[in-house]
């Protein structure tokens, strides 16, 4: 199995690159105090540091904003997931605990202002893409049970023809979400080289250090850019 980026990506992103964590074995059915002390406490750094600030004007945010432009997505009418969360939280509306990795993807993605996402491997044992959608791919949005087309060139993350995420990272699908069941998981986060790759890797290797100290054992880390668009996620 393995995580791939297209050529169409780089072609309007070229600077795009990504930090990918797999972890297979790991018991999300267990509470974590660790991981609760580590998302509350970027909830609450985040709540400070944009209570006086718009966070799309952000200079951490605004390259994922012009990100989204150039791939032909209205980042006013979509926002990548960090923009997300932290508008959430800049509103005091805090994030509620979903379940353990869930909880420390928002963790890690808050400390580090990287949008990160969470999909279940356990459920297919082919390629996870970041491509163009084609005509015949389908998304089950989150807490539905019927599909919805995809338009045709959006960037996805796609397995086979189910889309994980519309929008590059705007919204997960049901299909592939992680739950108290999940054992086996991909983290892709989502940078841009010469903007904050480096903080890119060190979240990479900060929620390595925390499944490792939470009891995890197969952990395999790596980085995808341009040069190298594909990582072997087995």
């Amino acid at each position: 199995m393995k995580f791939k980026i297209a050529a169409e990506i780089f072609e309007k992103i070229p600077h795009f690159c990504a930090g990918i964590l797999v972890v297979k074995g790991f018991d999300n059915s267990k509470h974590y105090p660790e991981i609760d002390i580590l998302l509350e406490q970027a909830v609450a750094a985040g709540e400070k540091r944009f209570a006086d600030v718009k966070v799309k004007e952000s200079p951490l945010i605004t390259p994922y904003r012009e990100a989204f432009q150039a791939l032909d997505i209205n980042p006013n009418k979509f926002q990548c997931s960090a923009e997300a969360l932290f508008t959430r939280i800049a509103k005091g509306k805090g994030l509620p605990h979903i379940n353990p990795l869930v909880d420390l993807n928002n963790a890690i993605s808050l400390t580090y202002t990287l949008p990160m996402g969470t999909h279940d491997l356990g459920i297919s044992e082919q390629d996870i893409e970041m491509r163009p959608a084609k005509d015949d791919d389908s998304f089950i949005p989150f807490g539905a049970t019927e599909s919805e087309s995809v338009p045709a060139g959006e960037v996805v993350y796609a397995v086979g023809n189910q889309v994980r995420t519309r929008r590059w990272t705007w919204r997960q699908s049901e299909i592939g979400k992680i739950g108290t069941d999940t054992t086996y998981v991909f983290f892709p986060i989502d940078g841009f080289v010469g903007v904050n790759d480096e903080a890119v890797c060190q979240a990479t290797t900060a929620l390595a250090e925390m499944l490792e100290k939470l009891g995890a054992n197969h952990i395999k880390t790596g980085f995808v850019d341009k040069a190298h668009p594909e990582m072997d996620l087995s």
